[in-house]
Parts: C-alpha cells; structure tokens; sequence
C-alpha cells in the first residue's frame, strides 16, 4: 500500500506492507537510527516516536495507521528549543543514560513537561515506568526532569518555575 504522512517536518510517501510496523519504516526506509528496536511488545520504549502530538511506542503502530499522520524521531526533535532545554537539564543534573534508552527518555520528558509544566517527583517517576532500562537512577531522573522545567520556564517566560 501507498503511505503518504508527514516525517519531521517533511512530507514523505511510501511503499509498505499494511502490518508493517513503523519502527521498521522509520529504520529500513528512512534510516533514522535514533528509535531503537528491542522488546517489539511496546514495553521497552526504546523505540519511542511522537506520532500525532503523543509519545507512543512505534513497535505497536502498523503500517496502515500511519497514513495522513505527522510523526517526529528523535532525529527531528533534536532540532527543537524544547531538546536544548533536556540536554541542558539532563548534563546539569549529571543524569547519564545508556544511549540506547536515551530517545525514550529525552521523549517522555518532553510529553511530561507538556502535560504539566512543574510535575512532582511521583508524577515523574510514573510517567517514565513504560521506559525499561537500568541505567538511571530513578531520583537523579526526577532531578533532571525537574531541572528541564526550570530550565523551560526561564527560556520561555524569564523566570524560574
């Protein structure tokens, strides 16, 4: 089937299997290495995309849902103000991550702190449950994550949060 959507920013069509999963498209047609593949099952999300606005694991999207839809990978919100904001917050407070679960993070982050500009510690420990790797500790994410409001607010209003 004939795929038309808009991919960072860009219109894009292509040629796919309707079962195809998107995590395939994003890696095997456009090579946008930055969304990881693992688990397949939507319970990793290292393969994180925004995909119409939301934060969703691209693992679980076939191909026939993504027609007409915008998605952004890593690789496209890594141009944005709002990443700026998460890597500064993120080297400020120390917080390392593995690299392979670092799309994931970067992208809840900002799914957070657009739901709710100054999120409290459990909101932020519970936002980021779906994301399954090891390699952060919980407590110096929440401080990151609460560095990156701060860091927002003071870019987008002059002020801290």
């Amino acid at each position: 089937m004939t795929i038309g959507f808009i991919l960072n920013g860009e219109d894009v069509v292509i040629r796919a299997e309707a079962d195809t999963r998107l995590i395939n498209i994003l890696r095997g047609h456009f090579g946008l290495l930055g969304t990881k593949s693992d688990c397949l099952a939507g319970k990793c999300g290292v393969c994180s995309v925004i995909f119409n606005g939301e934060v969703i694991k691209s693992c679980l999207i076939p191909a026939f849902r993504v027609r007409g839809s915008e998605i952004i990978t890593i690789e496209g919100f890594s141009q944005t103000d709002e990443y700026q904001d998460i890597i500064a917050g993120f080297l400020q407070t120390g917080l390392e991550t593995c690299g392979f679960c670092r799309t994931g993070k970067i992208l809840t982050t900002t799914a957070l702190l657009e739901r709710k500009s100054q999120p409290s510690r459990e909101e932020i420990l519970f936002g980021f449950d779906g994301i399954r790797c090891r390699c952060t500790d919980p407590e110096i994410l929440a401080d990151a994550v609460t560095a990156v409001a701060e860091i927002r607010q003071r870019r987008l209003y002059g002020r801290s949060a």
